[in-house]
């Protein structure tokens, strides 16, 4: 299983780089507009109207072989399955229920700070007298 997964690995690998490289030497739309205008040869390797189909359809190929790749990684690996217990949203109701306080109204909670208690506390303290201005 661990060969299978890394013959993928390479070929999905391999098809990105092949599909990056395919991307970069594609014409731009513009690219022809420049040409007639004689700044640039319009021929090419593969001809005037060849390469576009050439490579757009390489192109494809790789972004095919890239998916199908990305596929089975994804099944091989086992992301489909669902595992009982890895994550929250694993666990059984009742033990994500039983782990969580359950905080009745009125209950006093220590170290808890309530709202509008500071100013009441702060009522106690003496109060310091401002110095004076100097001029």
């Amino acid at each position: 299983m661990q060969l299978l997964t890394n013959i993928v690995l390479i070929l999905q690998i391999l098809s990105a780089v092949v599909m990056i490289g395919l991307v970069l030497i594609q014409h731009g739309k513009g690219a022809d507009m420049g040409a007639s205008f004689g700044s640039g040869a319009s021929g090419s390797l593969f001809g005037a109207t060849g390469s576009a189909n050439f490579l757009s359809r390489s192109t494809a190929v790789c972004a095919g072989v890239f998916f199908v790749c990305t596929l089975a990684l994804a099944f091989v690996s086992g992301g489909g399955k669902p595992r009982g217990g890895d994550t929250v949203l694993g666990k059984p109701a009742s033990a994500a229920s039983a782990a969580a306080p359950v905080v009745t109204p009125g209950a006093v909670i220590p170290g808890a700070v309530i709202p509008g208690a500071a100013s009441a506390a702060m009522s106690d303290v003496p109060a310091v007298p401002a110095a004076p201005a100097s001029r």
